[in-house]
C-alpha cells in the first residue's frame, strides 16, 4: 500500500501557534507587545490568560504528571505566553471538541500534536509548524500484521478524529475501524482483544509499547506529516504574534531544547 505524507508545503503554516482562538472584545481583554514584532500591540485574551485546549492523553506531547499537564505541547505554549506577556491555562477535553473549543472561544488556542488538514483549515488558522509526527501501528507481538497492507479487513483502532482516523476510514473502510476518545483505551482495546491494531502518532505509540507488555510496533511509517497550533479565523494579529514568538523560539533553539528533552 502506498504510504501517504502530508506535503511540508501545506504545513508550512501550522506551527506553534498553540494558543488561542481570540476571545478579544471585552474590556478586560489584555495587550500584549510581542518581542518578535517589537511594535505591534495584539488583542491576545480575557484578562491576560492564554487558554491553550489539548487531549492530554498524548505522550510525550501532553500527558499528566500528578494533577499538572506537562509535555512537549505544554512547554512549547508556556514559552510562547511567555513572549506575549501572558499567563498560560491548560484546558484538557476531546481531542474532537478542541477546533469547536477554539472556533467559540472558549480556548485561545489548540495546541495538541495536531496537523495541518485542509478540512481543518476551513475551521480554524494554523499556526507554523513546530514538530513532525510519524503516524505508526501498534499490533500484539504474536500478530500476523507485519506490514500496512496486512490491515486490510482487520479491526483497526483510532483516536477520534484525528488524521489516523481519516486515514484509516478511507484506506481500510469505515466498518474497519473503531473509535476511541484517547489512545490509551485504543490500546486497552487491542490488549483485551477487542481490535487487531492501533493506528497512532509515533511518540504515544512508542509510549504505550514501552509500558504495556506484549505490545510491538510495525517497522513500517503509515503516515508522516507536521504538527502546529490552530487559532480563531477572527485573530489574524494573534497569529501573528504566535509565529513571531514561534519563531524567535526556534531561533534560540527553545524549540529544539523542548523536543530534545522528551525525544531522545
Amino acid at each position: 500500500m502506498k504510504i501517504k505524507k502530508i506535503a511540508a508545503v501545506a504545513l508550512a503554516a501550522v506551527m506553534a501557534a498553540s494558543l488561542l482562538c481570540g476571545c478579544g472584545g471585552s474590556d478586560k481583554s489584555a495587550e500584549a507587545t510581542t518581542a518578535a514584532s517589537g511594535e505591534a500591540t495584539v488583542k491576545t485574551v480575557k484578562d491576560g490568560v492564554l487558554t491553550m485546549a489539548t487531549n492530554a492523553y498524548f505522550p510525550p506531547y501532553e500527558y499528566y504528571e500528578g494533577s499538572d499537564i506537562v509535555g512537549i505541547d505544554a512547554e512549547i505554549a508556556k514559552a510562547i505566553a511567555d513572549k506575549l506577556g501572558l499567563k498560560l491555562e491548560i484546558q484538557d477535553m476531546e481531542f474532537n471538541s478542541i477546533i469547536t473549543a477554539v472556533q467559540s472561544g472558549k480556548a485561545d488556542m489548540g495546541l495538541a500534536g495536531m496537523t495541518v488538514t485542509d478540512e481543518r483549515k476551513q475551521s480554524v488558522n494554523f499556526s507554523d509548524t513546530y514538530a513532525t509526527g510519524i503516524q505508526s501501528v501498534i499490533v500484539k507481538e504474536d500478530s500476523d500484521i507485519g506490514k500496512i497492507d496486512d490491515l486490510n479487513g482487520k479491526k483497526i483502532g483510532v483516536q477520534l478524529s484525528t488524521t489516523g482516523d481519516i486515514y484509516a476510514k478511507d484506506d481500510f473502510g469505515a466498518d474497519n475501524v473503531e473509535e476511541y476518545s484517547n489512545g490509551n483505551d485504543a490500546v486497552l482495546a487491542l490488549t483485551s482483544g477487542k481490535i487487531d491494531a492501533v493506528i497512532i502518532d509515533n511518540q504515544p505509540a512508542k509510549s504505550f509499547v514501552e509500558s504495556t507488555k506484549g505490545l510491538k510496533l510495525l517497522d513500517t511509517d503509515y503516515v508522516q506529516e507536521d504538527y502546529a497550533a490552530c487559532l480563531s479565523k477572527d485573530n489574524e494579529e494573534l497569529l501573528d504574534a504566535v509565529n513571531g514568538a514561534l519563531k524567535e523560539l526556534k531561533d534560540d533553539g527553545t524549540i529544539q531544547q523542548i523536543l530534545d528533552k522528551y525525544i531522545k
